[in-house]
């Protein structure tokens, strides 16, 4: 008798996604007919051109956007209806959001940028566990000016993990690093995915880093082009580029 495979654990369940953004008469069809669902857990890189819509699906999977059309599921959060304030809430209690900017306060530190979402979410870890789990437990009373740019950047993912989210959102992360550094960075992001079971998504131009992901999603004109699965993941130390 063949073995029944274990139900999924879909965090998103998206189904004939579009968006336009409209600028006088002029309209841009950023997203067209997307269908589209992410497991819990997963590590997902979206790949494609500049205007291939990757931004625009990582804002409406974040509640920052809402679509023109279609529908979107978090669990049982229908994202595509919801108001501003449940959208704010959604984004508060379940989302982590890294930028290629790290928008850190210049005046706070480490410690003290880490620390200000602790104040907003229900069940925050340590601050100095987030930090400790991106390696700056060293730096963490230095000033945003006294960082690199790749410990910028981990103080960043510190702030984003520290709320323990369900889902953690990466747009271009090692856009502004250099390579050794985006190397350190997207380890980090691999870490958090494999240890506390955080679903990433990012957003890359760097074809390179679909190594590290179980699904690769390719898209084009606002369209899903294809998707590929890597039969092996690599880790951060194995890419190249």
């Amino acid at each position: 008798m063949a073995a029944v495979p274990e139900p999924v654990d879909t965090v998103f369940h998206a189904r004939g996604l579009a968006k336009v953004y409209r600028t006088g008469e002029v309209e841009v069809h950023a997203l067209r007919e997307v269908d589209l669902d992410i497991a819990r857990g997963e590590f997902i890189v979206l790949l494609g051109p500049s205007g291939s819509g990757k931004s625009t699906l990582l804002n409406i999977l974040g509640g920052l956007d809402v679509p023109s059309a279609g529908e979107v599921m978090f669990c049982d959060h229908n994202l595509s209806t919801a108001s501003e304030s449940e959208l704010t809430a959604y984004r508060r209690d379940h989302v982590g959001f890294v930028f290629q900017f790290y928008n850190l306060i210049p005046s706070l530190t480490v410690r003290e940028n880490v620390a200000l979402v602790t104040d907003i979410v229900e069940n925050p870890m340590p601050a100095d566990e987030a930090i400790d789990r991106v390696g700056l437990t060293p730096r963490r009373d230095h000033f945003p000016a006294q960082l690199s740019g790749g410990e910028q950047q981990r103080v960043a993912i510190a702030r984003a993990i520290v709320k323990r989210p369900e889902v953690l959102l990466c747009d271009e992360p090692t856009g502004a690093l250099d390579y050794q550094t985006g190397k350190l960075v997207l380890d980090v992001i691999a870490r958090i995915n494999n240890e506390i079971g955080t679903t990433a998504i990012i957003i890359t131009h760097n074809a390179a880093i679909a190594g590290m992901a179980d699904r690769v999603i390719y898209l084009g004109d606002g369209r899903i082009q294809r998707i590929e699965v890597n039969a092996r993941k690599l880790k951060p130390s194995e890419l190249s580029w």
